[in-house]
């Protein structure tokens, strides 16, 4: 079994790159950020064709997350219970396994713009809120999978300039906390189960050849419970849709579960 993330930058542009690559890369499951549509634009039917069921939380030209999967989805819940947010960030749903119900929650994180600003107070807030609810999500759901556009890049191995790019957004003390808070959850980050190449990232700007230079961050992640943790064989960066023409900034990443 197969799980994925992919922040697609706008589903409206790259419907045909999402299609071509479930179509190269089956995966039982994917989780997209920044849909940038509303949920009456979003392809149900073109994804139904393509084999797969979807939940959509849909936001006009920001943010926006989905779940697609090759089973039914239920028990959907959309955005942090308990936390006002008028952002469409959180999706969750189950799908049924044969080794049991499988939960599934897809993120997009906050961006956080600097330290010191309001967007900044707003992210910490927001993870604190994710944290909570979470904590009980993995009470009610011991198989989960905590999936998406994570802003954080969560070790100075994750940064093509941990130096340079010290304490700005996405490298702060602060943020790399929360991410190991959710770890403390029961949380395993999947990527970093395995050997991986050095300079591995998952998100390149479009700006002073950022790809093709290398130039990343490693901020989309596939977080394993306890209770998957045992069968996860394998996780990967998929850095071939970050070649096409007009690609997303980021690649999708794919956990394998035995």
């Amino acid at each position: 079994m197969q799980l994925a993330t992919w922040n697609i930058n706008s589903l409206s542009v790259r419907l045909p790159q999402v299609l071509d690559w479930l179509a190269a890369n089956p995966v039982d499951a994917l989780g997209l950020q920044e849909l940038k549509l509303v949920d009456e634009k979003f392809p149900f039917d073109a994804l139904r064709e393509a084999g797969y069921h979807a939940a959509a939380f849909g936001q006009k030209t920001y943010n926006g997350v989905a779940i697609l999967s090759r089973t039914p989805l239920r028990e959907v819940v959309r955005n942090i219970p308990g936390h006002a947010d008028e952002q469409s960030r959180v999706i969750a749903a189950t799908l049924d396994t044969p080794e049991g119900p499988l939960r599934l929650v897809n993120c997009y994180f906050v961006n956080g713009q600097a330290p010191g600003t309001e967007k900044f107070a707003y992210k910490m807030r927001w993870l604190e809120a994710l944290h909570r609810w979470l904590s009980d999500e993995l009470r009610a759901h011991p198989r989960l999978a905590l999936l998406g556009d994570f802003n954080v890049a969560p070790e100075d191995r994750d940064s093509f300039d941990p130096v340079g790019l010290k304490d700005t957004i996405h490298h702060t003390v602060e943020e790399r906390a929360h991410f190991q808070d959710l770890l403390k959850l029961g949380l395993t980050d999947a990527y970093r189960m395995f050997d991986q190449p050095e300079k591995s990232y998952s998100w390149w700007d479009y700006r002073m050849l950022g790809f093709q230079k290398n130039r990343g961050l490693r901020i989309d992640h596939i977080l394993v419970s306890d209770a998957l943790r045992p069968s996860v064989t394998a996780c990967t960066i998929d850095r071939a849709p970050r070649k096409n023409p007009q690609p997303s900034d980021h690649a999708p990443v794919v956990v394998t579960l035995g």
